[in-house]
């Protein structure tokens, strides 16, 4: 790993005359990371700098969030760009309308979890569960920290047997637990899906194509593995 400005004026050389598919998480990448996900918000210099490049007909930019489509979709609130909610589960962009079909055993499931945390962990402070559609999300940034093991503990206690019998899968973030379903999918698929997209489309100039991933979570190592190679990745420290 290199530090990115240490290497810039190699990168300018590679990305010159190119077309740029531009890859960004959310919080903590576009948006400062803060105490619940309701707060965190893009400065206003970052989301000028998005809507000149989105009118760039060079750059394609797609925002790949966990968060729900709706949310993520809301808070950008710019058009011509691509919207990857709930890790890939759904997408909406130009010409794109996408979400993964989900089956009843795992709504069922999930409401299931939903109820044991909050009956578990209501007596935790700063410890809340985010219902995203697709997927449900411990949040327990806000927690003391000396009641983290108990939390951690009691959230893989609730999904144990679920995720035993395949019924969901478990993924961990920034102080945070997941449920999601059980499928094979998530940022690096996505990612992988749009891109081939974008190939396709610009078969004709594929070669030009550099993809670039820019995040700061576990779940978009997924991510930065897939294109690994391919384009560049960029880690936010």
């Amino acid at each position: 790993m290199k530090y990115l400005f240490s290497d810039w004026k190699r990168i300018k050389r590679t990305l010159r005359d190119k077309f740029i598919y531009l890859f960004l998480d959310y919080d903590g990448t576009l948006a400062p990371i803060a105490q619940t996900p309701g707060i965190a918000m893009v400065p206003k210099r970052s989301k000028y700098l998005l809507q000149q490049l989105s009118r760039m007909p060079n750059c394609k930019i797609a925002i790949v969030s966990g968060r729900a489509l709706k949310d993520i979709s809301k808070r950008v609130g710019l058009k011509n760009i691509v919207y990857v909610g709930n890790h890939g589960f759904e997408i909406k962009g130009p010409k794109i309308k996408f979400k993964s079909p989900i089956s009843r055993r795992y709504k069922k499931a999930l409401q299931e979890i939903k109820t044991k945390l909050n009956k578990k962990l209501s007596s935790f402070k700063g410890v809340f569960i985010e219902d995203k559609g697709f997927c449900l999300t411990l949040h327990y940034r806000l927690a003391d920290k000396k009641n983290i093991p108990a939390v951690e503990s009691e959230f893989y206690a609730s999904t144990f047997l679920y995720e035993f019998k395949n019924s969901i899968q478990v993924r961990s973030g920034k102080l945070a637990l997941e449920v999601r379903p059980p499928i094979a999918w998530d940022k690096g698929k996505a990612v992988l899906w749009l891109l081939g997209r974008r190939l396709f489309a610009m078969r004709d100039k594929a070669a030009k194509i550099i993809p670039i991933y820019i995040g700061d979570d576990k779940t978009d190592e997924d991510a930065f593995q897939v294109l690994k190679n391919r384009g560049l990745t960029i880690f936010v420290g």
